[in-house]
């Protein structure tokens, strides 16, 4: 990347999950630069909050109103209009780069009219059709980018970078431990069900961990879990973690094929009020055809891909943002000229 004279003040700004692990994955451009997050409050944003400047937002989402909740949705709304604009003004950033999601939207414009450049990279969950987010705030973006090919074609203005890859190495050693994930953002009671009933019909062997959710509990003698656990510690689990029962958040199946788990993922069901729509369907559907993970929803379902995981060799994989860092250190490059 080439040296540029000044650095810009730039704003990472994701809500929780995989939206803000992918701005992370971005630190060798960023980190070079005077930059600052703008996230939602939850264990990895206060991971974040521990080594770089960080701010908080509430949590904002047009599901919100789909699930029956449409006051929490504008109540979220209404203090982050203000509390976007105070961050805004008193940051002042030349850059935003956002991942989304719906709590990121007022900062943004809020930014775009302060007269930041913005630079909006579509989730990597997306791989036919933009978000919501990006269909709302693509109007007020500088630069589109599309993470899968057909995205690109059905997103106007768009340019594509995939960042997935597969891992050659073989994976560390593991311990005979199940780590079971709920995510930051919603309960999942169903996924910590499902883990449960395995794990009392002795379909799991070995040590069971779960994290299970703001206001959850696991009534099952022999299980270990946690409403929530810290960044270092859920990476510490992954490191040693055989197999990993995840939602179907890029986040953490990225996370886990990168550590070297088998990976189970039970895909949040927006009929059945798990989630604000069905993206992690069509998320899990495509790592599955890839031969990355298994998938369940069912105790059958999943006592099945327990034992087909069994009988293979799990694949590892990443996403790599190194021709994405090098178009966008040109891009800001030209930002800070304008």
């Amino acid at each position: 990347m080439a040296e540029q004279t000044r650095r810009l003040r730039v704003c990472l700004a994701a809500s929780g999950g995989g939206h803000v692990r992918q701005l992370l994955d971005l630190e060798p451009l960023w980190s070079r630069h005077d930059s600052f997050f703008v996230t939602e409050e939850s264990a990895l944003g206060r991971s974040i909050a521990q080594t770089q400047e960080t701010y908080f937002v509430p949590h904002v989402a047009l599901g919100q109103a789909k699930l029956g909740n449409p006051l929490a949705m504008l109540r979220g709304a209404l203090v982050s209009l203000r509390r976007s604009l105070q961050i805004i003004r008193k940051t002042r950033p030349d850059v935003v780069l956002t991942t989304g999601a719906g709590s990121m939207a007022l900062l943004v414009i809020w930014a775009r009219l302060h007269g930041a450049r913005i630079a909006l990279i579509d989730s990597f969950a997306r791989f036919e059709r933009p978000s919501s987010f990006a269909r709302l705030i693509g109007p007020f973006a500088h630069l589109r980018i599309a993470q899968a090919e057909k995205l690109a074609q059905n997103w106007k203005g768009s340019i594509v970078f995939d960042p997935f890859r597969t891992i050659e190495e073989p994976r560390p050693p593991k311990d005979a431990l199940m780590f079971g994930t709920v995510g930051a953002t919603l309960p999942f009671p169903r996924l910590v069900e499902l883990v449960t009933a395995a794990y009392r019909d002795g379909v799991i062997k070995g040590r069971v961990v779960l994290q299970v959710g703001d206001g959850a509990t696991v009534d099952h003698e022999g299980i270990e879990w946690a409403e929530s656990y810290s960044f270092g510690d859920i990476q510490d689990m992954l490191s040693r973690a055989d197999y990993v029962v995840c939602h179907g958040g890029t986040g953490s199946l990225i996370t886990a094929l990168r550590a070297g788990c088998r990976v189970i993922a039970v895909p949040r069901r927006y009929e059945l009020g798990e989630h604000y729509d069905n993206h992690q369907a069509e998320i899990t559907e495509n790592f599955r055809k890839r031969g990355l993970i298994e998938v369940a929803d069912t105790p059958e379902e999943f006592a099945q891909a327990v034992e087909r995981l069994s009988q293979r060799d799990p694949v590892r994989a990443t996403t790599n943002y190194a021709e994405l860092m090098t178009y966008l250190d040109g891009w800001m490059s030209d930002a800070k000229r304008s």
